[in-house]
């Protein structure tokens, strides 16, 4: 049963991230009606919320948008930082959305960032532990580095879901202040667009959430039954 919640959950992960880069290609040519670009979209939501020590970046990739806490930088790829698109404009302003969540102090966002130094551990530590792990259960019913491996992974998938109100918040606060400032969105239908953009880039996350624990859950009735 956990192989095959796993398999579900990737293939509807995959068909996710497709429907999400079909959204952003399709909103992506959709002239925005005030003509700005991502980087003047972006630089305009800082200022309306008295951030002026924040830089925007252009950063190399496509869909590597992110934005930077210990630089205070907003990076955006060349496609948004460039774009005057209805995309390039909800994704900037998602970006600076995590800004001001940093400027605010806001709770989950510091959780998140608390969380950073263990989760690198993590990382390097859950693929080659997995991957040993499962072969030493297997052939000398050794558990403790699966054990370690899980736990690792159960520090991720803690990450991931920690990560979900991070990212909805963001683009809620993206969304009010282009709602709300009538010189960047002019028509009703952009601001439905860009809400469409952001849920289907929100649900990626939900989806690599729902993986993370999927996953985990199959190493650690792995490790539970073999034990029992």
């Amino acid at each position: 049963m956990g192989l095959i919640l796993f398999i579900a959950i990737a293939l509807i992960s995959f068909g996710v991230k497709w429907k999400f880069k079909s959204k952003f290609k399709k909103y992506s040519e959709i002239a925005l009606s005030s003509g700005l670009s991502g980087a003047e979209v972006a630089q305009k939501m800082l200022n309306d919320h008295g951030i002026y020590d924040v830089e925007i970046i252009s950063a190399d990739g496509q869909l590597s948008d992110h934005y930077n806490p210990d630089k205070r930088t907003v990076n955006l790829s060349p496609d948004v930082y460039h774009g005057r698109s209805i995309a390039a404009a909800a994704v900037a302003a998602h970006e600076c959305g995590h800004a001001v969540q940093h400027a605010k102090a806001y709770s989950w966002l510091q959780f998140r960032s608390s969380m950073v130094p263990m989760v690198n551990v993590a990382s390097s530590l859950v693929q080659w532990t997995l991957m040993i792990g499962f072969f030493l259960l297997i052939f000398s019913k050794i558990m403790i580095v699966l054990a370690i491996g899980v736990g690792a992974l159960a520090i991720l998938t803690i990450f991931s879901f920690i990560t979900l109100p991070v990212e909805f918040d963001a683009s809620r606060r993206a969304l009010v202040w282009l709602q709300t400032n009538k010189g960047i969105m002019q028509t009703s239908i952009e601001n439905d667009q860009a809400k469409d953009a952001l849920w289907w880039a929100a649900m990626t996350y939900v989806v690599a959430a729902l993986a993370s624990l999927a996953t985990l859950a199959y190493y650690a009735m792995m490790l539970f039954g073999r034990r029992n």
